[in-house]
């Protein structure tokens, strides 16, 4: 129980760091105010530039993959915790991290939508898996030029893969696809857009807006 709750507590802070914000920050700019106002690596992108956005993208991910890989491991040594517990912590493990990342405590529990902390965690967990999202994010992002649309195909290709794919539990299966659902739902304002008409495509800068209080 110790170690879960240390787990629990680190992988979440972990995944808590705002990112997208603090680089926004660094360039003078809060990111909140500029286009979708999320603080995910795809806005940093377009407010800032494909480098802003592409570290913010990185840093996320990595977020998320450190949990998994570095957090949960060195926590059950520290504990001496017994092996057999490492499959499902490291699960869990991904999960605060993604909680922490979409609802950071830091931002008033607002944050972005775990794509990449997702994708970084599963890197970790089931990588052949990651492997399939990421090509449907490029396919569906390449043929409609929304990001958006990307992410929610990813949404439901990695919950699809890791059912699919032999070797993943069937806690993994249940949590990909309460995880994949959530990534859905955080992206209910893109589909709103997407439906009016008003998403920003690739390629479009939006504009930076007053911020608000």
């Amino acid at each position: 129980m110790p170690a879960f709750i240390v787990i629990v507590v680190a992988a979440y802070f972990l995944g808590s760091i705002p990112t997208g914000y603090l680089v926004g920050r660094a360039k003078g700019i809060d990111i909140r105010t500029v286009g979708s106002g999320n603080i995910g690596a795809t806005n940093v992108m377009r407010a800032l530039g494909k480098p802003a956005g592409i570290a913010v993208l990185l840093l996320d991910a990595l977020k998320g993959y450190a949990a998994v890989a570095w957090v949960c491991p060195s926590v059950l040594k520290m504990f001496n915790g017994p092996a057999a517990e490492v499959e499902t912590l490291s699960v869990i493990a991904g999960i605060a991290a993604v909680l922490g990342h979409n609802y950071t405590c830091w931002l008033k529990f607002k944050g972005g939508k775990g794509i990449a902390t997702s994708a970084g965690a599963y890197l970790a967990l089931a990588p052949l898996a990651v492997g399939i999202a990421v090509a449907a994010f490029v396919l569906a992002a390449v043929l409609t030029r929304y990001v958006s649309i990307g992410s929610i195909a990813a949404s439901v290709a990695l919950p699809a893969a890791v059912w699919c794919l032999p070797g993943n539990n069937l806690f993994l299966r249940l949590v990909t696809t309460a995880l994949g659902a959530m990534a859905i739902y955080k992206h209910k304002s893109n589909i709103k857009r997407l439906m009016a008409g008003t998403e920003s495509r690739i390629g479009r800068k939006p504009q930076i807006q007053e911020a608000t209080k």
